[in-house]
């Protein structure tokens, strides 16, 4: 996990629940705005690093012996990634199936994520911070 997992995540977070960053920050609505028009490029490549993530995890689960919280670090990040990955990016993985059957399955799982979504956001920008303050003090030690 380096910095740029912790932007991404924050950034996702951001994305995924706006309505709570612009009550907060009624000024970040202009930088919110910025980023909508690349939402679904920036879900459908967070949907697929989050699915790496989670397999790189899973090929590593010794982390646990050694570095408990990286790995709940490592595995957190990796299924905010890959469900609000999917929850913003569906239309543009939708354009790459072409299967009816597996249009109909993402949108049973879409409907049971998108009422998560602003907590799965809301965690997202946690898990990001969290990132970033874990790599400032492992570099500071």
């Amino acid at each position: 996990m380096n910095y740029l997992n912790g932007i991404w995540l924050v950034v996702l977070g951001i994305l995924a629940a706006p309505n709570f960053i612009i009550a907060k920050k009624p000024e970040a609505k202009e930088i919110i705005a910025k980023l909508v028009p690349y939402q679904g490029w920036i879900g459908a490549v967070s949907a697929v690093y989050g699915i790496i993530q989670v397999i790189r995890f899973l090929t590593h689960m010794r982390i646990f012996d050694y570095m408990p919280i990286g790995a709940l670090t490592w595995l957190a990040s990796g299924l905010l990634l890959l469900s609000l990955g999917l929850l913003l990016g569906i239309g543009i993985i939708k354009s790459f199936v072409s299967s009816e059957d597996a249009k109909v399955k993402m949108n049973n799982m879409i409907a049971k994520l998108a009422p998560k979504q602003g907590t799965l956001g809301f965690l997202s920008i946690i898990i990001g911070l969290w990132v970033i303050i874990y790599r400032i003090i492992g570099q500071a030690f």
